[in-house]
């Protein structure tokens, strides 16, 4: 919009006198050279694309995101717009000369991009005074341009393109073929009387039943009352205008919104930025493919090699589906390669996802009842098979535990073998004395058996811990399993320094389930809590087992004054692999969790913050108690 506006001051000052436009000039120029910015340290490659016509032309937009499509992202792009043809003139194109010269003095172009006639006319007049040396790429120039003009310099390339008047006319006869005349529209400027001459060209070569009317140079009023009046075998054909005649300026998308809105008759053009205005369609450039080409191009140029020019863009019909059916238009007069804009789909094609997805439900119904048929034989298999491989996981579990409390158990075996030991050598001394002491045997002998039951005890109890065996669902007492326990506890406790504080419940608190496998939980937490206290001062190394009964609920609490359980560990704690301990392999408490809520119960941790010490560990296990005749199921 500035440059615009500079542009206008500068028409205006063209009506002074030579002195005071020569002066105003200079004053612009001296503020611009104080106030322009520095060059940059390095050099970014620096594209300056001049358009033809206004910034705010649909096909210079169009032709802009093309090519930004294209070019790399480090690429200094700028752009200018000459406003062709709605300025004009020998005054005007001094002043745009002298502005572009100054402005990029000192940061010229790597590549011009020249978009359209205008753009390329201004280069081939005044390049040696804008930008000599400067390699130019052209986009969207007309062929007929180029054939008025001698041949261009090597380092001036591009591919050129026409505009489909003919085929534009053709299609709308192909479409209408009752249709016997046309009304061809156009403007007053320079550039909508070479659309003129163009399309009384194309006109003159079409069969002599069709007849043509020119709307050429009119006012804009008398345009748009003259169509309302078409009858209906004519056509309107246009490719808008940019001045109308009585010096109106236009976009020629403005244009022909304007005349398809007011037309009694169905109007075509050739441009498709004009899809959506109201026209039914035409023969039509991609702008925006048009701008893609021109960006390659331009990165051939800025890599340091020749462009390879490629072929000119086919024209492609396209079609507006609202206007088709507007004017009832024959579907099966339209090309099959036509793009048709705003079409809705069919109801096969709207549908086609959910058909074929139907077809693929029944497909998998009869498949899945057949499946399912079979996958009820396989539903027992497969629940025999899991209970069996919860079984092993459980008794691999176990014998893991085993290994860790390897110390506990010798201690346990040591104690009463070398008990019986001592009491074997006290008879050996009583009988090699001689004397008459048979009560005295009588009692070592019957040391030496309480002592070998003792043993035999804890290897019985180390068998049941560690046998295969099936497992028993019955009803006992959770105070009895613990006590089971107690001493192979307490004796892994003495080794690793640990105080272990029992405090089981006053009543009976029976449990439905396999004694076994929940005596594997006792171990598993007890012996997670023992860890958790590794380091500590002795004082501190306390685990506290507590079992009590709530109602018809079982509770076990196991609690150590460990570091505790960071927050976001509170969610993986159960999940199977993952340990916070440096050699652990995250299995023991993943175990747990199956074993507990097999036997419907749940198990959860959390950080004891009102311990003595501010910090340690508590794992809650909930189970539904048993009654005498032990009906309580687990879930």
């Amino acid at each position: 919009m500035m440059l615009c506006r500079v542009w206008r001051g500068f028409q205006i000052a063209s009506k002074m006198d030579r002195a005071k436009h020569g002066l105003i000039r200079q004053l612009w120029l001296t503020g611009w050279l104080l106030f322009a910015p520095a060059a940059p340290a390095e050099e970014t490659p620096h594209v300056l694309v001049l358009y033809s016509h206004h910034r705010l032309l649909p096909a210079n937009l169009e032709f802009e995101a093309g090519l930004r499509e294209t070019l790399p992202n480090a690429t200094e792009v700028n752009a200018e717009f000459l406003d062709y043809p709605h300025f004009d003139g020998e005054s005007y194109l001094g002043a745009l000369i002298s502005f572009l010269h100054e402005k990029y003095a000192l940061r010229p172009p790597t590549v011009l991009l020249a978009a359209a006639d205008g753009a390329l006319d201004l280069l081939l007049h005044h390049r040696a005074e804008l930008f000599p040396q400067v390699p130019i790429i052209y986009a969207g120039v007309l062929r007929s341009f180029l054939q008025s003009h001698p041949p261009l310099p090597t380092d001036m390339v591009g591919v050129p393109i026409e505009f489909d008047f003919p085929g534009t006319i053709e299609l709308a006869l192909r479409l209408h073929p009752r249709a016997q005349r046309l009304a061809v529209v156009t403007g007053s400027s320079a550039l909508d009387r070479d659309w003129e001459a163009e399309l009384r060209d194309d006109v003159s070569r079409l069969p002599d039943r069709i007849s043509a009317e020119f709307l050429a140079g009119l006012p804009t009023d008398a345009v748009l009352q003259r169509l309302s009046a078409l009858d209906g075998d004519t056509l309107v054909v246009t490719p808008g205008y940019f001045e109308d005649g009585v010096g109106h300026l236009f976009s020629p998308r403005q244009a022909v919104e304007l005349m398809a809105t007011a037309s009694a008759v169905p109007v075509y053009g050739p441009f498709d930025t004009f899809i959506g205005t109201g026209i039914v369609g035409g023969s039509m450039p991609n702008f925006v493919a048009m701008g893609r080409q021109a960006g390659r191009l331009v990165n051939d140029r800025l890599a340091g090699d020749a462009p390879r020019l490629p072929e000119p863009l086919p024209q492609v019909v396209n079609l507006d589906w609202r206007q088709i059916q507007r004017w009832d238009i024959d579907p099966s007069a339209i090309p099959e390669d036509a793009i048709l804009r705003f079409k809705p789909p069919t109801l096969q094609e709207e549908h086609a996802t959910a058909t074929v997805v139907a077809i693929v439900v029944l497909l998998l119904e009869a498949g899945l009842i057949g499946g399912l048929l079979f996958e009820r034989r396989r539903r027992r298999q497969i629940e025999l098979a899991v209970q069996k491989q919860r079984f092993e996981l459980a008794h691999a579990s176990r014998l893991a535990v085993a290994g860790e409390l390897t110390g506990a158990i010798a201690h346990e075996i040591n104690q009463p073998l070398g008990a019986i030991l001592s009491n074997a050598d006290a008879a050996d001394l009583l009988l090699a004395s001689g004397a008459d002491r048979w009560d005295e045997l009588r009692a070592i002998l019957t040391d030496i058996r309480k002592d070998n039951l003792r043993a035999s005890e804890v290897i019985r109890r180390l068998r049941a811990l560690l046998a295969k065996q099936p497992v028993d669902w019955h009803p006992f007492d959770l105070n009895a399993a613990v006590r089971e326990l107690e001493p192979l506890l307490r004796a892994e406790a003495r080794r690793r320094g640990v105080t272990l504080d029992l405090r089981l419940g006053g009543t009976a608190c029976l449990l439905l389930g396999d004694r076994i496998q929940i005596q594997q939980v006792l171990i598993n937490l007890v012996l997670n809590a023992m860890e958790a206290t590794n380091g500590l001062p002795e004082a501190r190394r306390l685990v506290t087992l507590c079992v009590e009964r709530e109602a018809d609920r079982l509770m076990l609490v196991v609690r150590d004054r460990g570091p505790g359980i960071a927050p976001e560990h509170l969610p993986q704690l159960f999940d199977s692999f993952f340990s916070t301990k440096p050699q652990g392999m995250g299995l023991g408490l993943s175990i747990t969790r199956t074993l507990v809520e097999a036997h419907g119960g749940r198990v959860w941790a959390e950080s004891d913050a009102g311990s003595a010490s501010g910090a340690g560990a508590v794992f809650r296990v909930e189970w539904p108690a048993a009654d005498g005749a032990g009906k309580v199921k687990p879930a």
